[in-house]
């Protein structure tokens, strides 16, 4: 797993990149320091995974993201900051980053690293439970439009809710696997990657 790490702060760039650099899988191929750096880093190594700090001199995280992933829509963007700032959050939603996390937390870096690099989208708890509350969109979204019938519907409010396979399953008398199929026709229909995009663009559209 290729990694590019840029942030500010070069003990924290160092203390990253020999934290994930112990586990033999990872390679940190660039470090940087600003999103200008992020920029040119991205370009010259395609990383598997940029893992960037969101408040820089030059040009901030969520700068750099929206310029890279203009030009590289496939590229992997993990936030990593201090600040739980609302704006930061919703913007890191917008703009499509892959995750948002706290550098308090340190252990969840590195699954967070792999989920991303596996197609997944990670939000630390904290962010997640901020979500309903910070975007709302007036507009009604037309659900029909893109095939999505009432029962999926229904699941989607459900996954958004926090709700696991088993427990909608139980909620809607339906077995797992039902519940499962479903959730595939709804990642497919919609475009989405996994179910916390699932609630994400249900608190988007909502």
């Amino acid at each position: 797993m290729k990694i590019v790490i840029v942030d500010d702060d070069c003990l924290v760039t160092g203390a990253l990149k020999t934290i994930l650099e112990a586990n033999e899988d990872v390679d940190v191929v660039a470090t940087g320091l600003d999103g200008r750096d992020a920029v040119r880093l991205y370009g010259e190594h395609k990383p598997d995974v940029l893992l960037m700090d969101i408040r820089m001199k030059n040009m901030n995280g969520l700068e750099a993201a929206t310029e890279i992933l203009y030009a590289y829509p496939e590229a992997n963007i993990l936030l990593l900051t201090t600040f739980l700032d609302d704006e930061y959050i919703v913007k890191a939603l917008r703009i499509g980053a892959k995750g948002y996390l706290l550098k308090q937390d340190y252990a969840s870096i590195l699954p967070a690293l792999r989920a991303v690099c596996s197609g997944q989208t990670v939000f630390g708890m904290e962010i997640v439970s901020k979500i309903p509350d910070l975007i709302r969109n007036e507009d009604g979204f037309d659900y029909a439009a893109h095939g999505i019938n009432e029962r999926e519907k229904e699941i989607i409010r459900l996954i958004a809710d926090g709700n696991s396979n088993k427990e909608i399953a139980a909620e809607l008398y339906l077995s797992e696997g039902t519940v499962r199929n479903y959730l595939s026709s709804i990642l497919n229909k919609l475009q989405l990657r996994d179910r916390t995009q699932v609630a994400v663009f249900y608190y988007q559209h909502k």
